[in-house]
């Protein structure tokens, strides 16, 4: 009778976002994600290496981004049928504030922003630190939004619906993060999430070519929650992810 939504399939993707490189903890190099995405069927590739404060991950100083970005444009001009973005994962600050400057910022494609340490800051601060991070213009996504690892780790407290509501506002989005320790954010607070007008990411965290297919894990946490293909933001075209990049920096 029409009753049942269309839920969000991993062949909806487009764009695979949120991975490293061997320029800071992966083992691949950009051409070889390029080429294994292409081969499974999406049109961009977001490269996402660690920030600077991250140097335990190998994390990108400022001197390193000219020869990184200089593959990435060697890989764009060699590889068809697949565009590499520079992306970074900047490094949320105890304080709230963005790992690289605001120049340095502007000259990604665009942005995942997440808290990679001081994780047991009590729920105020540590919502306010988030807060804080979204007042800035450079955050396209919100990775992995809670830090929880499954087994391991507890999710650090958070406002989740003062989140929701300036994601919303703010037009942030929240990840899914489809690293199998991870799956983060979890299924039971995307309905939140959804009701409050928040757009989703579902994003590997791949180390990889191989980890690639991780994204289908965050895709099962995205059916799970109920969401479709207009929930997600990397079944856009992109065209229609950088304009919600554009549109987010303006």
């Amino acid at each position: 009778a029409g009753g049942v939504p269309r839920l969000v399939e991993t062949g909806d993707l487009r764009g695979f976002l949120h991975c490293h490189t061997s320029f800071s903890d992966g083992s691949s190099s950009i051409e070889e994600l390029a080429l294994a995405c292409r081969s499974a069927g999406y049109s961009y590739l977001g490269i996402t290496d660690h920030s600077s404060s991250a140097a335990y991950a190998g994390g990108l100083r400022v001197d390193d981004l000219p020869r990184q970005w200089a593959e990435v444009d060697a890989v764009n001009g060699r590889v068809d049928g697949i565009r590499v973005l520079k992306g970074i994962e900047v490094d949320i600050l105890p304080d709230g504030r963005l790992d690289y400057s605001d120049e340095i910022l502007s000259g990604f494609d665009f942005v995942i922003a997440s808290i990679h340490n001081h994780l047991t800051m009590e729920q105020p601060e540590m919502t306010a630190r988030m807060l804080r991070a979204m007042e800035s213009p450079w955050p396209t996504i919100i990775g992995h939004p809670t830090g929880r690892l499954l087994l391991a780790r507890n999710a650090y407290p958070l406002d989740l619906d003062a989140i929701f509501a300036a994601a919303a506002e703010r037009g942030i989005a929240m990840e899914i993060n489809a690293d199998p320790h991870r799956l983060d954010l979890d299924w039971r607070v995307l309905g939140r999430a959804r009701q409050a007008g928040v757009t989703i990411s579902i994003g590997a965290d791949a180390h990889s070519a191989a980890s690639i297919d991780h994204v289908e894990l965050g895709v099962g946490i995205a059916r799970k929650a109920g969401l479709g293909p207009e929930d997600v933001l990397n079944t856009h075209s992109l065209e229609d992810f950088m304009a919600f990049v554009r549109a987010r920096r303006s």
